[in-house]
């Protein structure tokens, strides 16, 4: 009888979570039909946004929270790419899908709702959060009250839309503690939309240099994936070329990053009318890091720091104090670069949550030594520290992503690759 009921209660469990992440010879095709319903899952997203704002909807935000956990659930794993080299795609709408459902539970669980700071009532203040919070705007800068589509649509739909994209949480109850880096582009409109244009441009030709350069290596440029570690070469020269792939794998993703936020800043600010100060800069020169601490807190980009708390660094404060709090959040972390890079349709890897994991015992061992000998990590030996965590140990967690195809994935078209269209061919280089 216990071995029936253990039977049936798995396979309901294992049909209930087939049903939200099918195999992927189960999932529908993304075609022009079929792509509207990958983004189901922001009329709940838009819709808990809207209640948070709103007193006396704590109730009504727990119970919509399950459709919106499924919807994105669905968009993640529920459609998919079918060309290999378009593979990729479905990394970017599940990471896109697990933010949304981080954020869900966040303005589902907060049982007073979400204020702007210096907010004492919901939706009392009009100007945007960051805006309340720097109480003051940069000489040249009047539109930083201003709200772009203030005109025509209603000041809970603009409210709603600002907490939607508030990653970071800047001036709001959320993101207080967070860390800024200060501005390094001029805050007057004009100097500023042309300050950022040439950083687009240079990060544009950077992640495309980075990126065509990486798929010149067999396997790893493959849209099916290799290893970055070729076994059939001596190991001095394995992990040399390991190390190559790597730095350049790091190289391209901070250029992706910021040609991608550069690419948002333009548009909001030339387009939508936001302030030059409601876009400060998204990294802090992550190579002058002197610790794992400066570097996972500061210098790294944090529109993650809030997703993470709420998966893993919240419940692990609750269990284990602060240090469920540091493991918690890096596990988390783990997790969701893992979970998402599942919808891929590779078989899972868990180098990729250890890596995360062992980063947090190291930043806790940054802690300790600190109590022991009075001395912050930091200086020449800990700059190397960090170096070696980052180039070092996060090699097999890279592998892992390679191995998947994430590098052989379509990022930058060929057709407008400078270095495909120009350099190598110049070069002699063929892909």
């Amino acid at each position: 009888m216990g071995a029936t009921l253990y039977h049936e209660f798995y396979y309901a469990s294992f049909r209930a979570f087939r049903t939200l992440i099918p195999a992927l010879q189960d999932r529908v095709p993304v075609t022009w039909t079929t792509a509207p319903y990958t983004l189901m899952h922001f009329i709940p997203f838009t819709f808990m946004s809207y209640l948070v704002r709103r007193p006396g909807t704590y109730l009504s935000r727990l119970l919509l929270l399950p459709t919106l956990i499924t919807t994105a659930l669905r968009s993640a794993f529920g459609y998919v790419w079918l060309d290999p080299r378009y593979n990729v795609y479905n990394w970017g709408i599940a990471l896109l899908s697990f933010v949304m459902i981080g954020k869900g539970i966040d303005l589902a669980f907060a049982r007073e709702g979400r204020l702007k700071q210096g907010e004492r009532k919901l939706g009392a203040m009009e100007e945007p959060a960051i805006a309340a919070k720097q109480g003051s705007d940069a000489p040249g800068n009047s539109a930083s009250l201003h709200r772009p589509g203030s005109s025509f649509l209603p000041h809970w739909l603009l409210d709603s839309f600002e907490l939607m994209f508030a990653m970071r949480g800047l001036g709001w109850d959320f993101g207080r503690g967070v860390y800024t880096p200060p501005p390094t582009r001029p805050q007057a409109r004009e100097p500023f939309l042309r300050a950022t244009l040439l950083s687009f441009v240079y990060n544009y030709l950077l992640l495309d240099l980075f990126e065509a350069t990486i798929k010149l290596f067999p396997g790893v440029g493959d849209p099916l994936g290799g290893s970055i570690f070729y076994a059939t070469l001596p190991w001095y020269e394995r992990y040399a070329v390991s190390t190559f792939i790597h730095f350049l794998t790091g190289c391209a993703m901070l250029a992706g990053f910021g040609m991608v936020y550069d690419l948002l800043t333009l548009i909001s600010v030339a387009f939508l009318g936001h302030s030059p100060t409601s876009w400060p800069p998204v990294m802090d020169n992550p190579w002058a890091a002197e610790s794992l601490h400066d570097f996972w807190a500061k210098r790294w980009h944090q529109l993650l720091r809030q997703t993470f708390l709420v998966y893993g660094g919240i419940p692990g404060r609750m269990l284990a104090g602060n240090v469920g709090l540091v493991l918690g959040t890096f596990l988390a972390s783990g997790l969701y670069h893992e979970c998402t890079i599942y919808a891929m349709g590779r078989d899972w890897d868990s180098r990729v949550p250890l890596f995360f994991l062992v980063q947090g015992g190291a930043v806790i061992g940054e802690r300790v030594w600190r109590r022991m000998t009075g001395r912050r990590v930091g200086g020449f030996l800990g700059r190397l520290w960090v170096y070696f965590d980052i180039i070092v140990l996060a090699q097999p967690m890279v592998d892992s992503w390679h191995r998947r195809g994430l590098a052989g994935g379509m990022v930058i078209p060929p057709p407008i690759s400078p270095a495909r269209q120009l350099l190598f061919p110049a070069l002699g280089l063929t892909h």
